[in-house]
């Protein structure tokens, strides 16, 4: 594609945005959305940011950098709402909107130009529109692909658009760090500075056999085509769902395996419901836990069959969990993922097999549940009075 017809949209610090247009009182203040002293920033206005807050920063970290900022709880409710009249607003330009998050997308608006004007018209009108209806402000990279327009979206905020046509990709791409690249991490930024390499061009002008020797033949392949520039993947409208997610912070550090397990199948019960709930099956179950220091771990596991069931996804984080063997470790935050997911599950008949009576009991709890509330039936290890602090992806 050499015409620059390709949109990523981002809202500008969406969750606080939204935090100050409901409220007026707080513009010109800086404001953290996020609560409680072991809690993490979900989101912090510009306001906040000069203070070097920034998103998963741990809460009482933000208030020791700002301790005149107005912190927030979450509300995810309201995000979802006002993120649906801003993909309608997306929608009335193109039907083909990919939404990344509840606050950015990509729009391909190649086939509207000639009733609509260029895409940086385009964008500009999208601009108006947005500021106009919902009182938020947005920022909007315009290039050839996914992966430029992006990039342009980040360096033109808040507030602002950015177009970087075919003639112009290079030389916008190849001085970023390296960092600036998908898929480059922490783990990958340090293999790639082991090798000497600290900008995209470095990349770009690294022997691609070399790449895939040091990174795999994906990630190194993937990585050499994005650093020249070339992404040839479409804007694919309304894309299906790609994870449910569940975790939990903790009031304070757990240790008791016992404990442990127990917020885990509370976390799977949750995450599986909702699986349940849009008619999804799983084929991949991942686990996150966060130590007291804040080191992270992740572990997953592919399975044969996709599955639904709240006992056979908590069999498979069980095992997660204990193969990871930190028995008595102090434990900050713990999280279930389901993945890989797909709209049918192939019926699989093993001798033996209860597989069907459990979905039955699933599938019992979950009307039960639609009719008197989500808390009617539980577990019995889960029946607590205790409230916590929750999150969820």
């Amino acid at each position: 594609m050499s015409s620059a017809s390709i949109l990523h949209v981002d809202m500008d610090a969406f969750f606080a945005s939204v935090a100050e247009r409901d409220n007026p009182e707080l513009k010109g203040k800086a404001v953290v959305i996020g609560m409680g002293a072991r809690g993490v920033v979900s989101a912090a206005n510009y306001e906040a940011r000069k203070f070097g807050i920034h998103s998963a920063m741990p809460v009482s970290r933000a208030r020791r950098l700002a301790p005149h900022a107005i912190f927030l709880p979450v509300d995810m409710a309201r995000y979802q709402e006002v993120s649906s009249h801003v993909m309608e607003i997306f929608d009335s330009f193109t039907p083909w909107v990919e939404p990344v998050s509840v606050d950015e997308a990509f729009l391909d608006v190649s086939g509207v130009q000639r009733l609509l004007g260029s895409p940086r018209e385009i964008a500009m009108a999208i601009r108006a529109k947005v500021e106009s209806q919902e009182g938020i402000t947005c920022s909007v990279g315009i290039a050839p692909s996914k992966f430029i327009a992006k990039l342009a979206s980040q360096h033109c905020k808040p507030n602002g658009m950015l177009e970087i046509t075919s003639d112009r990709i290079l030389t916008f791409l190849h001085p970023l760090p390296i960092q600036a690249m998908w898929g480059v991490g922490p783990k990958t930024a340090e293999t790639l500075e082991r090798l000497g390499l600290r900008t995209i061009e470095d990349i770009a002008k690294l022997p691609r056999a070399t790449l895939i020797r040091a990174l795999g033949q994906a990630s190194g392949a993937s990585l050499y085509e994005l650093a020249w520039g070339r992404d040839y993947r479409d804007v694919t409208p309304h894309d299906a769902e790609k994870s449910i997610s569940s975790a939990e912070t903790f009031p304070q550090d757990l240790d008791d395996p016992t404990q442990i397990l127990t917020e885990f199948l509370r976390l799977t019960e949750r995450s599986s419901a909702r699986l349940r709930d849009k008619d999804l099956f799983a084929r991949t179950v991942s686990i996150k836990v966060r130590f007291a220091d804040f080191t992270t771990i992740n572990r997953s596991k592919t399975l044969a069959l996709p599955i639904d069931g709240t006992h056979e996804i908590y069999d498979v984080v069980k095992g997660l969990y204990e193969a990871l063997r930190i028995e008595r470790a102090r434990l900050r935050l713990v999280g279930v993922s389901l993945e890989n997911l797909s709209s049918g599950a192939p019926e699989q008949m093993v001798l033996g097999a209860r597989e069907s009576g459990w979905r039955q009991a699933d599938g019992a709890i979950d009307r039960a549940r639609e009719r008197f509330g989500a808390g009617s039936v539980r577990p019995a290890r889960l029946i607590r009075p205790e409230k916590r602090d929750e999150t969820e992806g």
